[in-house]
């Protein structure tokens, strides 16, 4: 009997600690959650860059979620447009379109950068129709936020080809378009312009899913304990006194 009640003891300690320290470990995660966004936000505030810095940094990745100010000429003739993207709950298409970046030293060999322009409804009655969306000719200047590649949805195995597609495979893109796109890509902001708006969804850090798990553990932790308290010695002492 009293192997057994040891037993009972080490099994209750064990699971309550053991539950205890993984609600710990989900609390850390959405620390991480939440320090890693509020650095994001704290890079968006920074002061704006320019081709000249991007194409000068060491890993233009450091960059990211940084503004910047940008000069050149679209590609008018290699826009997509992403398929099943929303905005403001409406499903509709990103519009993303090559920059040919000018500079006070551009040349024909200057790089190119992806520009995710902006949203825009598609017609549901035509499926292959394309919207319509103003990209104007000669040079023009953008503000937008520096990102990785647009966001990839499911989609099945294969390559993507034509204006409308899925996806956009930085790797791919490149080799089929022949320009020299840098690793990152712009996230254009400002009113609604050329056909698109530009409310874009805030990305959410995750962490109040960590936090949900945190106290799901340590609701557990805490009925383990109160659970061995109750058989272990309440209910024998009330039985007793019965």
């Amino acid at each position: 009997m009293a192997a057994m009640k040891w037993l009972l003891a080490a099994a209750a300690v064990s699971g309550a600690a053991l539950t205890a320290g993984l609600g710990v470990w989900q609390w850390g995660r959405a620390q991480q959650r939440l320090g890693l966004q509020a650095a994001v936000a704290q890079r968006s505030e920074l002061p704006p860059v320019d081709a000249a810095a991007l194409l000068a940094a060491p890993d233009p990745a450091q960059l990211l979620h940084r503004r910047i100010v940008l000069r050149g000429r679209w590609k008018a003739g290699h826009t997509v447009y992403l398929d099943n993207r929303q905005m403001n709950g409406r499903p509709g298409f990103y519009v993303v379109t090559p920059l040919h970046l000018a500079g006070d030293n551009a040349n024909a060999n200057a790089p190119a950068i992806l520009v995710q322009r902006g949203w825009v409804a598609r017609n549901f009655q035509q499926r292959d129709k394309l919207p319509p969306v103003e990209t104007p000719a000669g040079e023009v200047q953008l503000r937008g936020l520096l990102s990785s590649s647009p966001a990839r949805l499911y989609a099945f195995a294969g390559g993507e080809g034509g204006p409308i597609r899925q996806n956009l495979d930085l790797a791919q893109f490149r080799a089929e378009t022949r320009l020299p796109l840098l690793d990152l890509s712009v996230q254009q902001t400002g009113g609604p312009s050329e056909g698109l708006l530009r409310e874009w969804p805030q990305p959410a850090s995750g962490a109040e899913r960590n936090l949900g798990y945190a106290f799901q553990w340590w609701a557990l932790s805490a009925l383990i304990a109160v659970l061995y308290v109750w058989f272990q010695f309440i209910a024998p002492r009330r039985k007793q006194r019965a």
